[in-house]
């Protein structure tokens, strides 16, 4: 049944403050964050702190980005600003950027005593772009830069624990793409070029769990080809830096096994 005009009247002037109502929720819920609405830079900063804490990345950069223009050269706030720039960014995703911005931090403020922070927290965000090996290292060697920079010129910081951790996970991760690439060779039986790529693991990254694998197979690539001497050093040293380890015990035993028959491919 269709209600009378008058009803239908009422009912719509009843409804009418509940819509006004939602609507003003709506536009303040959509309300683009301006960081110019704010002169003063103190306030501009406790906003951006609170849209920092709150997860509001975007407007956290933003808020940060502006106190970075206009901030003089020596105001205390401007490392803190960049800092929290980079972190802004680095929520967001934006990890270069965030690099660039805490390396301003290193650049401009050395003595400040937010600088080694920032200068580990610009490797990590480089980390984040290399996350597999056999992708282009470049961001890893700029984090690995960044680390070892760090560490020689804040002996005393005490995140240095935290940069050794993260260079040897990298250290690990360029021992292992080289790893790859001389496995490749091996298995294709070009032996001489997988020999290098083995050599380079072993010495530039001796620590790296693919240094034992790079050394049974470099073992073996020797063997194939008859480098019995080399064959023979290369079990010497190997044996001597994983004594117990079964695997190497069992492909060189003693010294003397490197006279033993070639193995098979």
């Amino acid at each position: 049944m269709t209600r009378p005009a008058s009803l239908r009247t009422a009912a719509l002037r009843r409804t009418r403050p509940l819509w006004i109502a939602l609507l003003v929720v709506a536009g303040a819920c959509h309300h683009e964050f301006n960081p110019r609405a704010y002169t003063n830079p103190e306030a501009l900063f406790n906003v951006g702190l609170r849209e920092y804490n709150a997860h509001h990345w975007d407007n956290a950069t933003k808020a940060f980005d502006q106190l970075t223009r206009d901030l003089p050269a020596r105001d205390p706030l401007l490392p803190l600003s960049y800092y929290y720039l980079g972190k802004s960014q680095d929520q967001s995703g934006d990890h270069l950027l965030a690099a660039q911005s805490f390396s301003r931090i290193a650049d401009a403020f050395p003595e400040d005593s937010l600088a080694p922070r920032a200068m580990y927290e610009g490797a990590v965000a480089y980390t984040k772009m290399w996350h597999r090996p056999e992708l282009d290292p470049q961001y890893g060697q700029q984090a690995m830069t960044a680390l070892q920079t760090m560490i020689a010129l804040y002996p005393d910081s005490p995140l240095i624990p935290k940069a050794n951790e993260t260079m040897a996970k990298l250290d690990a991760m360029f021992a292992q793409k080289d790893y790859a690439i001389a496995h490749q060779y091996f298995k294709r039986g070009a032996y001489d070029s997988a020999i290098i790529y083995y050599k380079d693991v072993i010495q530039l990254h001796p620590n790296a769990p693919a240094a034992r694998t790079s050394a049974l197979e470099l073992y073996d690539a020797y063997r194939i080809i008859k480098y019995t001497d080399d064959a023979k050093d290369l079990c010497d040293a190997t044996l001597k830096k994983y004594p117990t380890d079964q695997a190497v015990r069992a492909k060189c035993g003693s010294v003397s096994s490197a006279a033993a028959s070639t193995p098979h491919t």
